[in-house]
Parts: structure tokens; sequence; C-alpha cells
């Protein structure tokens, strides 16, 4: 049997200090209250029910489509891409989101320290591997070790524009990163923009390379992966006109990887 890795964060209600646009709300429904809901419903009483326990629901009350491990859709960057509009979460090919997988270690990069194509190019030789279209391609900090800390949005190292440009021609579609975002933090962008006087081209810049690809953003575990040899599954939720989609984002390692 192969191996399964979890690469998504759970979904879960989040910690007191997220900020309110962050922030994942769920409700949780006891059995008793699903017994009272039958109750209602159909006029059964809970003696129906085995131990008088009716069904367990939960509501999601909040939830936004970046704010757990996510796939985002081009439409996310732009309204427009290459001339054309931009395509949402479920336009995207499944094709794109079942394929061989590829991790590059950049647990070296300090935050702020974009990883360049320089850095990418390093990387697939120390391992050995040479990029063919449709790989998924996941960047591996280990920032996933903060994911619930304060300060997880403005920790990683973020991709330049130049590299995630570098990885669309060598066919990769599916690029993924262990951090919250696939840019630089927020707040360096942020800083760096407006020193040079607040123009396009600095923030969010490899976001917005005018390039219809899609990326993964706040995975976990990739140090459980090998460099190469397996499959990665991240199918997102079909959201109607989505910028991005929650996904459940496995990698499949054989027995002998």
């Amino acid at each position: 049997m192969p191996r399964f890795v979890d690469l998504s964060a759970p979904i879960a209600p989040s910690p007191p200090q997220t900020p309110p646009f962050l922030r994942i709300e769920i409700e949780y429904h006891d059995h008793q209250a699903g017994a009272a809901q039958a109750q209602a419903l159909l006029r059964v009483p809970p003696t129906v029910f085995r131990r008088q326990e009716g069904w367990a629901t939960e509501t999601i009350t909040r939830l936004g489509t970046h704010d757990s491990t996510h796939v985002d859709a081009p439409y996310h960057y732009n309204r427009v891409i290459q001339g054309n509009p931009a395509p949402t979460i479920d336009e995207l090919p499944l094709e794109w989101f079942f394929q061989d997988g590829v991790v590059l270690d950049m647990t070296h990069k300090a935050d702020g320290d974009p990883v360049t194509v320089a850095d990418v190019q390093r990387e697939l030789d120390r391992i050995g591997y040479r990029l063919k279209p449709l790989d998924i391609v996941l960047v591996r900090t280990g920032r996933d070790a903060y994911y619930d800390a304060p300060d997880y949005l403005f920790r990683g190292p973020g991709v330049t524009p130049e590299a995630t440009v570098w990885l669309y021609e060598q066919g990769v579609r599916v690029m993924g990163i262990d951090a919250w975002g696939w840019d630089e933090p927020l707040d360096r962008q942020a800083r760096k923009a407006l020193e040079a006087g607040g123009g396009p081209g600095i923030f969010w810049a490899a976001h917005q390379v005018d390039l219809p690809y899609a990326q993964i953003e706040r995975l976990v575990n990739l140090a459980a992966l090998p460099p190469f040899g397996f499959k990665v599954a991240c199918f997102p939720l079909k959201i109607r006109r989505g910028s991005a989609g929650p996904a459940r984002v496995v990698a499949i390692v054989p027995d002998e990887a």
C-alpha cells in the first residue's frame, strides 16, 4: 500500500488573536441537538434513536475561501490575464490537480528573502530532478510550524515573480508553499512598494505576473515527503465564480519512496 501524507491543515475555529477578516467560525451541534431537530421536524421522540442520540452536525458560519489550505485560481490575481477573462476556481482543468509532485527545500531562506530562479535551479540540480509539464511544485519553507501563531501572516520567504514565470515556462501550472502566501510577507511587500513610490510591480508581484496558473497556500507536512517520486491530489472545492477553493491536499507516496 502507498503512504498517504496529509498536506492540509484542519479547518477549525480560529485562535482568539486571529484578525476578524481571516477568522474561521464553526457551530457544533451535538447528538442531543440532532434529536431535538428530528422531534421538531418529524415529531419523533428521542427514544427512536440508539442511546437517544440524533445526528451530530456542524455549521460553518465563517470561512473565507483563502482562510485554510486552499488553491488560488487565476481570477484571484486579476480580472483579465493575457488579454482573456481570468478563470475562476470552478473553471480550471481537473487534470492540473492530480500530478507528480516535487518538493523544493527552501528552509534555509529567511523571512523576506524570496526564492529566486537560481534557488530553484540549484535545488533541482541538488535533488537530480528535471521538471516536466504539469508537475506540481511544492516549496518547503518550514513556516507551517507557525500555522497557529499570531505572526504566521508575516512569516515566509516568498517566491519572486521571475521564479514564478520560470516555473510556468517549464509547464508547471500548480505551485504551492507551506507559508501563508506565495509572495513575500505582506508587511514587507507593502514597505518596499511604498518606498518605491507606490506604483505597481512590487506589491503582490508574483501573483500578478499575468499568467493563468494556480497556487496552493498554507500547506503543512512537506517535511514528510521525499523530493520527488510521489503524486499530489489537490482538488479544490467547486465554488462557482470563486477566486479560490479550500482543498484537502494529499501526497501519495509509493512504498519504495
